[in-house]
């Protein structure tokens, strides 16, 4: 089959190798449409992943498709089948695990590989994080499920109070579907550099959206938003250490600071301790998804309450994706449905 392997920093090939089969308790699906996001392209960029993979490795890992093999002792399953499979399956049997702490199990079973004409999906993603796809819901769509599952555990872990006050920095995929999932609880407020990408989060119901590139004074913006207060929730999703440092800046005292987009490894940031101790100020990191965060995913996904074609800038043909990234890399677009196996 064809398949995308990332060998380093931009270094993203194009490989014939094996068809994948199934071992006991896998499957194999034909990837139906994989869907590109910032972490990827951030892993494009750095040449790497802390968590996830490690080099050489088949790359990509969101993805929707239908069932082509099952393993032995595969049971629940049809080949045929529409699935989505998340990226990762907790062990359910560790510390963390135990506590229902599962985005910080150390045994995840983590798996790449979308950006190709099929996956095979480990056992423990089959029995955990294997769930199938509504008849009217496209594949593209599906394939989202995983970003959704990360931003829904974001949004638990944020103290969001009914008409919080919430600020986003960072127009990206995420960012758009932070605002998306919060508008209907929460005044949102987004920053962003991109006018269309600004556009799309007012459609998600941003009560204002801002340009950074034309703001000098971003916690000043924010008060004024805010009675002169600051924001009750601050959720920080570009992944730059200055972003970061922002971030705890537009919070009122008691706020939650959400630093949820990952930076590149071993970057520190500075924080002012006295604002921090008297202003009792809540820093979260928060990480990744959960079982349960998977299945409301896609169940909202399904709702189509929520417009989440709009992150969806075009549909490519697997040969397009490294001409992906470079448009992703100079903000030309959003989300790219791949679609391996189109002719």
């Amino acid at each position: 089959m064809l398949a995308a392997l990332l060998y380093g920093q931009e270094d993203l090939r194009l490989e014939q190798v094996a068809d994948p089969t199934p071992d006991a308790g896998e499957v194999v699906i034909e990837v139906g449409a994989a869907t590109t996001c910032g972490t990827d392209l951030k892993v494009w960029r750095r040449g790497g992943h802390a968590k996830m993979l490690k080099l050489p490795t088949l790359f990509g890992h969101e993805a929707a498709g239908r069932i082509v093999a099952l393993g032995a002792g595969v049971s629940g399953w049809q080949v045929g089948d529409r699935i989505v499979a998340n990226n990762s399956a907790p062990c359910m049997n560790c510390f963390f695990c135990q506590r229902q702490e599962y985005s910080l199990c150390p045994n995840l079973t983590w798996n790449n590989g979308t950006f190709a004409q099929y996956l095979k999906i480990p056992a423990q993603i089959v029995q955990h994080n294997l769930l199938p796809i509504p008849d009217d819901l496209p594949d593209a769509l599906a394939a989202m499920t995983e970003p959704l599952a990360c931003v829904l555990h974001g949004i638990a872990r944020s103290n969001v109070k009914p008409n919080s006050r919430v600020v986003v920095l960072g127009d990206g995929a995420i960012g758009l579907m932070f605002v998306a999932a919060l508008a209907n609880q929460s005044q949102v407020f987004l920053f962003g550099g991109n006018e269309q990408r600004l556009q799309i989060g007012e459609k998600f119901g941003a009560v204002r959206t801002f340009n950074y590139h034309e703001i000098s004074d971003l916690p000043a913006v924010v008060k004024d938003l805010t009675d002169g207060w600051g924001a009750d929730v601050v959720i920080e999703a570009t992944g730059v250490p200055t972003a970061w440092e922002s971030a705890i800046a537009l919070g009122r005292p008691g706020a939650t600071i959400n630093l949820f987009g990952g930076c590149p490894k071993n970057t520190t940031i500075s924080v002012n301790t006295e604002q921090l101790h008297y202003n009792e100020l809540t820093l979260k990191g928060v990480f990744h998804n959960t079982p349960t965060y998977v299945r409301e995913a896609l169940s909202l996904l399904a709702s189509r309450t929520i417009p989440f074609e709009l992150l969806v800038s075009d549909r490519r043909p697997l040969q397009d994706l490294e001409q992906v990234f470079q448009d992703m890399k100079n903000r030309k677009a959003i989300k790219v449905a791949i679609q391996p196996n189109y002719q």
